[in-house]
């Protein structure tokens, strides 16, 4: 027992300093698709309006005073000018290694029509319109809504920093959601099939195709986004999970921490809280998360948070099956028996475990799915919960003394009544 408090702050360390990045060096992510947890967006929730870069936005062939807008991030700007019946959009990169460059009509990545462009070796430029069918690799669509026109000599694809210019026939939108999606890695083909290795950053903005581009017109950053009901699926997943593992269980644990000295009866709050109350949300908290991956058709194993809440769960129902063997099967020797110390480092282990996979989950999975990243409450709630969890079971181990005083009474009372039964048979 007086191992466990060392034990556990060492668990807990460990699992906030990789949770936040100062034991594992992160890099963006690379490699093909596999569903929507590989990546995040290092932007603005809404991708921002800000200057255009040093010199102005590149000659893409309109007027100055066209209507139109212009919308930028720390990776990629979207240029959008009115020209009659067609929309003369420019992507231009703000980093000095360039892959790919998309956008999308839409708001989530499934559904919208997009145009990916890249530059090739000989200085050409490829646009291939796609569509995503499920959270994976879009694939190349034969007969798209509107057709793309490449302008070839309005790109440029010196230097580092690239410009890709293209036409869409214009429809009634004037408002127009917007997806974007950047990536340092070129295709290895020109073809416009080529296989795309995975953006390293993407997001969602708005045009308004009203304003006048170069009017000197301020505008909002902020941006009003509804959430689709995939989405909300996944919120409630993350809202519910967060409570069962993170606030539910944490208690649960306490509870004997704090009342086993005071009471005989802690058992039953503990039961109750972490086999019905705990037991239920995270059942519920898994089942949305396997319904929203499923509805999305993306992969149920693929990321580092997805498996880990399975682990998650099968270590719950791991721990809830020897705390019941604990109390419904008493050893016949006194002391404590081995698995009450498994018990316990069991439980602080799922708790650790816990807050990594809530932060996974708002810091990566969260803007992959929506392209923005989480409101910066959550990220300052997970920091004061790191601290305060382990404040809250140390302070618990104050009452060890007090604990290991009242066993050694029990054991001392066993031991006498023993004694005298062992006297009586004897005299018989």
């Amino acid at each position: 027992m007086r191992l466990l408090g060392p034990l556990a702050l060492a668990i807990l360390s460990a699992t906030s300093a990789v949770a936040t990045g100062s034991l594992i060096a992160r890099a963006p992510p690379g490699g093909g698709y596999g569903g929507y947890g590989g990546s995040s967006s290092d932007d603005t929730a809404s991708g921002g309006s800000r200057n255009p870069p040093t010199g102005g936005s590149p000659n893409n062939g309109t007027s100055a005073s066209a209507l139109g807008d212009e919308r930028c991030n720390t990776n990629m700007c979207i240029n959008a000018q009115v020209n009659g019946n067609t929309v003369r959009y420019t992507l231009t990169s703000q980093r000095d290694q360039v892959g790919w460059m998309a956008m999308g009509f839409g708001r989530t990545m499934v559904g919208s029509p997009m145009i990916i462009m890249w530059a090739n070796g000989d200085g050409t430029v490829t646009l291939s319109q796609r569509q995503a069918t499920r959270q994976a690799e879009p694939a190349v669509v034969d007969d798209p809504p509107r057709i793309a026109t490449l302008q070839q000599t309005l790109s440029v694809t010196s230097g580092n920093r690239h410009s890709y210019v293209f036409d869409l026939p214009a429809n009634s939108d004037t408002t127009q959601n917007i997806i974007w999606a950047y990536s340092g890695t070129r295709p290895s083909s020109s073809a416009e099939d080529a296989r795309l290795v995975q953006h390293t950053a993407q997001g969602t903005t708005t045009l308004d195709l009203t304003r006048t581009v170069g009017g000197g017109e301020d505008r909002d950053d902020a941006e009003s986004v509804t959430l689709t009901s995939g989405q909300r699926t996944f919120l409630a997943h993350a809202v519910i999970a967060s409570i069962a593992f993170l606030i539910i269980m944490p208690i649960g644990g306490l509870i004997p921490r704090y009342l086993r000295t005071f009471t005989t009866g802690w058992f039953k709050f503990h039961w109750f809280i972490q086999f019905v109350l705990a037991g239920v949300l995270a059942v519920i908290g898994i089942v949305l998360a396997i319904v929203g991956i499923s509805n999305a058709g993306g992969s149920h194993l693929n990321s580092p948070h997805k498996r880990g809440g399975i682990i998650l769960l099968v270590l719950y129902f791991l721990q809830v099956s020897l705390g019941a063997i604990i109390h419904f099967v008493k050893p016949k020797r006194g002391g404590r028996p081995p698995q009450n110390y498994v018990h316990a480092i069991l439980g602080i282990t799922i708790v650790a475990l816990s807050l990594y996979q809530v932060r996974t989950g708002y810091n990566v999975e969260w803007p992959e799915l929506v392209g923005r990243p989480a409101p910066n409450a959550v990220n300052i709630v997970w920091y004061v919960w790191v601290v305060l969890l382990p404040v809250a079971y140390f302070g618990g181990l104050a009452l060890l003394p007090r604990q290991w005083k009242q066993e050694k009474k029990s054991r001392e009372a066993t031991s006498d009544i023993h004694g005298v039964e062992k006297t009586q048979l004897l005299r018989r």
